[in-house]
């Protein structure tokens, strides 16, 4: 049999349930933070944000990258231009600018 006397003194064992009480009280104000609705909508923000900055953290990196091969094609090692694809580019790019105008303006009309 489990041995049952308690050799605490009375004012012991009411300083033990003033102590367990302190705890409880602790505990559950912690429970009822959490579950506050204003608690959960910020860890739920939160989330969203750390998400976020994830995928612009890899787009950045991503479109970074792009960049870099780009110039490296239009660009040479000491940083002069590669005339012989930046002036085709550019014509590209003014042709196409030329056509957006055009479009533009039947749409107008």
């Amino acid at each position: 049999m489990a041995d049952t006397s308690d050799t605490r003194t009375p004012a012991q064992i009411e300083a033990d349930i003033k102590r367990r009480r302190v705890t409880l009280a602790e505990t559950l104000d912690e429970i009822g933070v959490r579950v506050h609705p204003k608690t959960i909508v910020g860890d739920a923000k939160a989330k969203v944000v750390a998400s976020v900055d994830n995928s612009l953290g890899r787009a950045y990196v991503g479109a970074n990258r792009v960049v870099s091969d780009v110039r490296a094609q239009l660009v040479t090692e000491d940083g002069a231009p590669r005339l012989e694809r930046v002036v085709p580019v550019a014509l590209v790019v003014v042709g196409l600018v030329g056509l957006l105008a055009v479009s533009a303006r039947r749409r107008k009309d």
